[in-house]
């Protein structure tokens, strides 16, 4: 596993591991067992992972405490990604929604170093733009708590550009999470040029597209009740049958190269941008082995032209997210008061 720099000097694996289906995700009641988590994350460790994705509000709390104790014992190998940003009464605020006022993070960093079992934050993402808090008052409050060691590198999740600009010039800005793949590409018109000209990284979430870019959805996939991508108009009838054209290149060129979808469509965000580092998640070893596989797929220009093609000419159809979930995403904090 080769390494990638994001913005102020983080270095970390090219691949990343997303741990939040550890505690549950796309409508499952939880996860695999602790135990299971915990091997899982110390069997990513040694395919070469140093980059661990986890947050807050993940469980909430308990996908903190599973990450730490499964890399205490490598502590000083790994870089540890946590999020701040949502209300809990541990963190002084009435729970419920948003909050990112200082005070709140204050008190968060504290809570999530205890869960880690570490003495700082590799990456401290705010997790959503705060609609109440202009984003100069939270990049100070993190300023402070790296002058204080207790964090290392400053990031965003789904800010939108103008918000990445003004935080950037409080304090700076290593990364941005935001969803991006081959199927959800928007953020190329707004966000990432901004991190190519400030110099911050860019760690896709949902690289894989929800599990759609796996190959392992087609037209008669049924969702169960509690899965909200079964609520996520991309993944309904008419609009899935037509997104199935990506799939059906990936599986073309999967035939002809002996990689999986899957490996395609991470191999095909790491050739975008030498500063892009996916974070796929996943609760079953066999797909880490292969999400992780990605890294050694090579692949020859005009396979790689056919994929940028198939990127660029195959229109995706639907929402990605259900509409009072896709308002919280891409958003502008509020201009400080006068």
């Amino acid at each position: 596993m080769e390494l990638r720099t994001l913005g102020t000097g983080l270095t970390v694996s090219e691949i990343g591991l997303g741990c939040m289906s550890l505690t549950g995700a796309y409508g499952t009641a939880g996860g695999p067992s602790r135990e299971d988590s915990i091997a899982l994350i110390r069997r990513a460790v040694d395919l070469g992972v140093t980059f661990f994705d986890t947050a807050e509000v993940y469980g909430p709390f308990a996908n903190e405490d599973i990450v730490g104790e499964a890399l205490e014992p490598v502590r000083d190998r790994v870089k540890i990604a946590t999020k701040f940003g949502f209300a809990f009464a541990e963190n002084g605020v009435e729970p419920g929604g948003l909050c990112s006022r200082p005070e709140s993070i204050r008190r968060a960093v504290d809570s999530s170093l205890a869960r880690l079992r570490t003495d700082r934050i590799d990456l401290y993402y705010q997790h959503r733009v705060d609609p109440e808090v202009p984003i100069e008052e939270v990049a100070g409050a993190v300023k402070e708590l790296v002058d204080a060691g207790k964090v290392l590198h400053f990031g965003l999740s789904e800010a939108a550009a103008g918000t990445v600009r003004r935080a950037h010039a409080v304090h700076p800005v290593a990364a941005v999470q935001s969803e991006y793949s081959m199927w959800w590409r928007e953020r190329e018109h707004d966000t990432i040029p901004v991190l190519a000209e400030l110099g911050i990284g860019l760690v896709p979430y949902s690289p894989l597209g929800k599990g759609f870019l796996t190959g392992s959805i087609d037209a008669t996939t049924t969702f169960a009740d509690s899965d909200f991508r079964g609520r996520t108009p991309r993944f309904q009838g008419d609009a899935l049958s037509a997104n199935l054209a990506l799939v059906d290149v990936l599986n073309k060129i999967a035939a002809e190269t002996g990689a999986t979808p899957a490996q395609l469509a991470l191999a095909w965000l790491l050739d975008q941008q030498p500063w892009i580092v996916p974070i796929p998640g996943t609760k079953r070893v066999s797909r880490l082995e292969e999400n992780m596989g990605a890294a050694a797929v090579e692949l020859s220009t005009a396979q790689l032209a056919e994929l940028r093609a198939a990127a660029d000419q195959i229109q995706i159809v639907g929402a990605r997210y259900p509409e009072a979930q896709d308002a919280m995403t891409n958003r502008e904090a509020p201009l400080p008061s006068e």
